[in-house]
């Protein structure tokens, strides 16, 4: 404990951000107490809880076919019961994840103790984007300095979308496969950075084996077309240590041998379960035919919005910068843009999954504004930029405080409300 503490591992950079989080945290609270109410949640998350939670107590897995279903009291979504009863998009972890914190109880979640329940199911999630913060800190810090990892993180902490997903406040519960793809992709190019150090590379690197096998579990898990992040993971070593691919690839295989293994405990170690289950998955949603529809870029674009003031704004200035200075386009930028613009174009192609691919380029876009803001602050003209990213930063933040605090108010809409394609649910 005192090792953790000591000033060079817990010094003023950390107690900055942790106080970020914490600010990001108390605006979720605030949001929960304003926002909850039993018409606030709709039959879909009501049978995800219920379904973890049956997992949980020793029951059926969860998102398979399951006579426990008749006994419930919401019905599956109808993408499940078109799919012999096996959920397409996600596997059992999605549930255990929502109803982790009924591990312990026998209580069975139901509309009339949704102000019980519904802190409860959404706890999950603000925990994984807490730690998906800290993740997005300490990766701009480590590539752009200590004002890469500010502004990335005050950016991230006063956005709406993250509160929205955050509480599941009109927005679909896909915060862990967020940071999992975050994570997936930076311990994989941190992995390969580690191969030129002179040591016995596998062995040595078990505890980023094991990070890297969560990380690519928890966001294919939650989301199976993120199993992409699988080949994009291993282009990402090979590019980095072209010398020792060999190694690479070895560490490679064996993170994809414990996601594998994960995943499998998910499913409760059923082999048949486990195979029919990947056999009805969706592994890629995509369509041609989506990309040319004007509904999705139009709604592609209200999910960009929701972003947040400031971080809309810097956006384009920070891609003309990356685009007319050479200085700007390293790897430490281009990778965080290339996985936002992947990200950005699964949303494209997969409008019926709203919202969850623009919060999973959300902290790839953060962490590109910031390196390019980082750069841009190593100018002569350092005095003007900082001024201008301050001001830019207390202005959204003020702006979001602004919107959390008419939360509650019926006839005053606020940015933090839903899109218009969204479950039909009672807007505060």
């Amino acid at each position: 404990m005192v090792k953790f503490l000591s000033r060079e591992r817990f010094g003023e950079p950390q107690v900055l951000a942790a106080s970020l989080l914490l600010i990001l945290a108390a605006q979720c609270f605030w949001l929960l107490y304003r926002g909850i109410s039993p018409l606030d949640v709709d039959s879909a998350q009501l049978f995800r809880v219920q379904e973890g939670t049956r997992q949980w107590h020793g029951g059926e897995v969860a998102g398979t076919p399951s006579p426990e279903r008749m006994e419930a009291a919401s019905a599956p979504p109808a993408e499940i019961f078109q799919n012999h009863g096996y959920d397409p998009d996600h596997s059992p972890l999605w549930y255990l994840l929502a109803s982790s914190a009924f591990t312990y109880t026998h209580a069975s979640p139901g509309f009339d103790s949704v102000r019980y329940w519904g802190w409860l199911a959404r706890f999950p999630y603000l925990i994984c984007g807490l730690l998906l913060g800290a993740s997005l800190w300490y990766v701009a810090r480590r590539l752009y300095g200590n004002a890469g990892g500010y502004i990335a993180l005050t950016l991230y902490c006063f956005s709406p979308a993250i509160i929205r997903a955050h509480t599941l406040w009109f927005a679909e519960p896909a915060m862990a496969a967020a940071w999992g793809t975050f994570g997936t992709i930076f311990t994989s190019i941190a992995v390969a950075h580690t191969l030129y150090a002179p040591r016995e590379v596998v062995l040595w690197n078990w505890r980023r084996i094991l990070l890297l096998g969560l990380s690519l579990v928890l966001a294919i898990g939650c989301q199976f077309s993120l199993v992409i992040l699988v080949p994009i993971s291993l282009a990402f070593m090979l590019y980095v240590a072209p010398t020792r691919r060999f190694a690479a690839l070895a560490i490679w295989a064996a993170s994809c041998s414990v996601a594998l293994f994960l995943l499998f405990a998910s499913y409760a170690f059923h082999p048949g379960v486990f195979w029919h289950g990947l056999g009805n998955a969706r592994f890629i949603p995509t369509g041609v035919q989506a990309f040319a529809m004007l509904g999705a870029y139009q709604q592609l674009w209200h999910e960009l919005v929701q972003i947040g003031p400031a971080a809309l704004v810097s956006l384009p200035v920070a891609i003309i910068a990356y685009l007319a200075w050479p200085r700007t386009r390293y790897f430490g930028n281009s990778t965080p843009l290339l996985m936002a613009v992947i990200a950005l174009l699964l949303s494209l192609g997969t409008p019926h999954h709203e919202g969850v691919f623009v919060l999973i380029a959300i902290p790839f876009l953060l962490v590109f504004i910031s390196g390019i803001a980082a750069d841009l602050l190593e100018t002569p003209q350092r005095s003007v930029i900082l001024a201008s990213v301050c001001g830019l930063l207390a202005a959204g933040a003020i702006w979001n405080v602004a919107q959390l605090m008419r939360v509650g108010h019926p006839q005053q809409p606020t940015a933090l409300s839903s899109t218009p394609s969204s479950d039909p649910k009672v807007t505060p």
